[in-house]
Formats: structure tokens, C-alpha cells, sequence
């Protein structure tokens, strides 16, 4: 009885010392892009301790060779989905959805084919809030969405965000900036304040899992008009930032348009795109 008394002692007394965590910190940067700053060491030794004891490991030793060489990947997934971070909600940064049907449309339409699609990829789409708010923008506010045939791509590198993105399953908070008329036509509402998105605009989303950072996963996602890519470079540091916007320079057509987050800028990371001035949004374009 003392024993295990002692041992679960042990257990809860887990260290990632100053060496380990670089280790980490540097592998999980060359895998992601995403390198955590000194000021984030204990959420990253939380969620590290966390995984030790789910997978049973004493030692972070243990731990991080496990997770390295285990063949599925399954591991550094369930890492992956918990440190990053999702913090979304429905029409965030409306303003440039607003220049998507005001502005960006006609150009992209205007290079096209009569009858060619026009593709839009959310990146990172978390748990749907921005790919779906994109598909509501486009049915409510695009007077051409009937003559034209659109298809969104969403994707993110948190496998559980997707599966929530996909059952279409959303709080009272992340809801709370839709207009009422738009709740009440296209959410049912379901007990303790949640709402569910109905099937035909879930079925408009295709959601992929897709690392950035990754050239395997990056080499099918080609082709698109518009895309969004919002508060994510803000994670990386200046050469994953230029890997980034490279990637996005490679999936766009010529004429096609980047939007970033507010307090993000391609201007400092790469001279690729030109910096267009529209009406409601400040966007960066892949030049024709």
C-alpha cells in the first residue's frame, strides 16, 4: 500500500526540464511551422505531462521517442489538437466577407470561363465557423450565387476541430454575432443554448486535414480564386511565415486573392502578391 502510494506520488511530480522542452519546441516547429515562445512553457508542459500519463510514460525521454517513431502518427496528432489553439465564431472579421461578394467576386469571375467554379479554401478552419460563414455570406448577399457553381475547401491541422466542423454542432457564443433572421433559416436549435447547422450548407464544406507546413499534404490543395487564411501566420516565425506564403502563392490561380487577419501583413513577409486597397478590405493578390 505504501508503494503505490509513493508511486502515485511520482507520477504527479513529472518535470519537462529546460532541455527536453527545446527538444520539443524544436521538433514540433520543423513539423508544424509553429514554434511556442518562452512565455508559453507551461501550457506546453501541461498538455506534454498530460499526454505522459494518458499514454503512460514516466519519462518525457520515454514519452517524446514514443511519439516520434510511433509508424500511424496517431500521437503527435492527439498533440497537435491540443496545442492549438481554436478561437473562432460566425461572421468574425465581416468586413471581408463584405468585400468577397462587394469586390473580389466580379474580378475572379471576370478571368473565368462562362461555367468554370470558383473555389474558396478556409485555412485554418477550426471548428467550420469561417468556411460555413463564407458559404451563408454567399447565399444571402452574392446576387450571382445561382448562376455560379462555388466550392469550398476547408482545412486544419486539429483532426477533432474537423470532426466538430463537420457535425455542424454550435454554441450560443460562437452563434452570437449572426443575425437573428440568419439563425432562425438555416440552425435548428437544440438543448443548452447549442444550434445545429442545416444538412445542405454542412454538405456545401469539403474539410480536409491539411499541414501547411507540409509539403505532401499542400501539393493537391491548387487552383482556388480566394483564400482565406486568418490569424494563423501570427504562430509562425519569419521563415515558416515565407514557407507559408509561398504554399498559398503556389494553390492560388494567377489574379486570385489572399485575406489575412487584421493585424497581419504579406507586404512584411514577401514581395509575391500585390497589396490591393478595396473598398472594405485591404487583401493581397496573386498577380495575373
Amino acid at each position: 500500500m505504501g508503494h503505490s502510494g509513493v508511486a502515485r506520488e511520482s507520477a504527479s511530480d513529472v518535470r519537462i526540464t529546460d532541455a527536453e522542452f527545446e527538444r520539443f519546441r524544436d521538433y514540433f516547429y520543423r513539423k508544424t511551422g509553429i514554434r511556442f515562445e518562452d512565455s508559453k512553457r507551461y501550457f506546453v508542459d501541461k498538455r506534454l505531462i498530460q499526454r505522459m500519463r494518458q499514454t503512460g510514460h514516466e519519462s518525457f525521454r520515454e514519452y517524446f521517442a514514443f511519439m516520434r517513431f510511433q509508424a500511424s502518427g496517431e500521437e503527435f496528432q492527439e498533440l497537435v489538437n491540443l496545442m492549438t489553439v481554436n478561437e473562432t465564431y460566425f461572421f468574425r472579421e465581416e468586413y471581408q466577407l463584405k468585400c468577397m461578394v462587394n469586390a473580389l467576386l466580379a474580378e475572379v469571375l471576370h478571368h473565368k470561363r462562362t461555367g468554370e467554379t470558383v473555389r474558396i479554401w478556409s485555412v485554418p478552419c477550426s471548428t467550420g465557423e469561417e468556411p460555413y460563414s463564407i458559404a451563408l455570406y454567399l447565399l444571402e448577399f452574392w446576387d450571382r450565387i445561382d448562376e455560379v457553381d462555388v466550392e469550398i475547401v476547408a482545412s486544419d491541422i486539429d483532426t477533432q476541430a474537423l470532426e466538430k466542423a463537420r457535425a455542424g454542432v454550435f454554441s450560443r457564443r460562437s452563434v452570437s454575432h449572426l443575425p437573428r433572421w440568419i439563425l432562425e433559416k438555416y440552425f435548428e436549435p437544440l438543448a443548452g443554448g447549442y444550434h445545429r447547422l442545416c444538412d445542405d450548407l454542412r454538405a456545401s464544406v469539403d474539410f480536409r486535414r491539411v499541414n501547411l507546413c507540409d509539403p505532401k499534404d499542400t501539393r493537391g490543395m491548387r487552383d482556388f480564386d480566394i483564400i482565406f487564411c486568418r490569424n494563423l501566420l501570427i504562430y509562425f516565425d519569419d521563415a515558416s511565415q515565407r514557407r507559408a506564403a509561398e504554399t498559398l502563392y503556389d494553390a492560388l490561380n494567377p489574379g486570385g486573392f489572399v485575406l489575412l487577419g487584421h493585424s497581419e501583413s504579406m507586404s512584411r513577409i514577401t514581395s509575391l502578391f500585390k497589396v490591393r486597397r478595396f473598398e472594405d478590405a485591404i487583401v493581397y493578390q496573386k498577380p495575373l
